[in-house]
């Protein structure tokens, strides 16, 4: 979709974003890639991502130093560029605003969210006249970053982090979740619209078996989405013609992210960081009792495997059977999934590490597609 903004756009929406591992579809799995099991400042981490539509629309990268770790989980909808925009810019940004400020910090987080939302607004203003369909290209946006012993996790949509940690007296593991899902699913999230809507009855309504925002959209938050944020999108008539007939007469949602601060502890165990077509499937619970009960080395492709494996018993399937079915068609089944376990074996109580420069990171992002457009499999690197 929207293959006219790959070329020009190259340069802004990373086109060269790419990961490292033992390829797309190990052990004959059709649309998944993983990375094999890498070191991070606190310990290791597992990298897999499932692809379902035509063209993957999720991006994930995890950006490693020795002092410092971020994730980003990026699921994006209406198209790949807007998820593939935050893996090319959010990093860089958060890079530059922590720099300013001698460290991570929340108000180094706001802002670098802030600058690259306002970055894809000006390339969206500078070419929907032309492609009027970009304005309505969005992403959901989750991030963990790891500094001085303090985890981050902000999110804008309905990715999600969830936190296994040691249960009562050692024993087991408990789930906690450390992300706020912003979907109109949640009672909570509806009640919030509307009354920040007062004068718009239509604010939420359940359309085509889900609740959604004026009928489009499930979630209150993203990056993107233009027409939903600045209405002169959506009262244009040629974009009315071509991509949404509902005007608006102010937005409807926002790009203010969620953010919650942790120390991490010796009771911490590890986090999975992944989109909603995990937890579509799998319960916070289930997918924290199989980090917690198997081997390192492969698990975030065990849980996209789960997840996969759940998703074809709903349809009466068995998981051989999910692998020849086609991306595209494969999203009639399950979304893109997109999954970082990141383990937590080291409690550094160090001073205030400040960041160093770019080149002091190491950066493994999934790849752009899984398969090439000839079909074959994509052979990532790392940067």
């Amino acid at each position: 979709m929207l293959r006219w903004l790959a070329r020009p756009a190259e340069r802004c929406l990373g086109r060269g974003g790419c990961g490292c591992g033992s390829g797309a579809g190990g052990g004959g799995d059709g649309l998944l890639w993983h990375a094999e099991l890498k070191p991070h400042a606190s310990g290791e981490y597992s990298f897999a991502v499932a692809q379902a539509n035509e063209r993957l629309e999720d991006q994930g990268q995890v950006v490693t130093s020795q002092a410092s770790t971020f994730v980003g989980v990026y699921d994006g909808h209406g198209g790949p560029e807007a998820s593939r925009f935050l893996s090319s810019r959010l990093f860089p940004n958060l890079h530059k605003f922590a720099s300013e400020q001698g460290g991570m910090s929340i108000d180094a987080i706001k802002k670098a969210f802030h600058a690259t939302e306002e970055e894809f607004l000006h390339l969206v203003k500078g070419t929907w006249l032309k492609r009027p369909k970009i304005a309505s290209v969005g992403s959901c946006c989750l991030v963990g970053a790891i500094a001085n012993n303090k985890l981050y996790v902000a999110n804008l949509g309905d990715s999600r982090a969830v936190l296994g940690h040691r249960g009562p007296n050692g024993r087991g593991v408990v789930a906690e979740r450390l992300s706020n899902d912003h979907n109109v699913a949640d009672e909570a999230v509806r009640k919030e619209l509307i009354q920040q809507h007062p004068d718009d009855s239509q604010i939420v309504v359940y359309s085509r078996g889900v609740w959604r925002i004026k009928g489009i959209i499930q979630i209150s938050r993203s990056f993107g989405d233009a027409y939903l944020k600045k209405p002169e999108f959506a009262r244009d008539p040629v974009f009315q013609q071509y991509v949404c007939p509902v005007p608006l007469k102010r937005a409807v949602i926002t790009a203010v992210p969620s953010i919650k601060v942790r120390q991490i502890g010796q009771q911490d165990l590890f986090v999975i960081f992944a989109s909603d077509g995990l937890w579509e499937q799998l319960t916070d619970e289930a997918a924290v009792e199989i980090v917690f009960k198997n081997p390192r080395a492969g698990i975030a492709r065990r849980l996209v495997r789960a997840a996969i494996s759940e998703a074809a018993r709903k349809r009466e399937m068995r998981y051989a059977d999910m692998q020849h079915i086609e991306r595209g068609i494969k999203r009639h089944f399950h979304d893109d999934i997109t999954v970082v376990v990141l383990y937590l074996d080291s409690h550094k109580q160090d001073a205030q590490t400040k960041f160093g420069g770019l080149d002091s990171f190491r950066f493994t992002n999934a790849p752009v597609d899984i398969f090439s457009p000839s079909g074959r499999t994509v052979e990532p690197t790392v940067l």
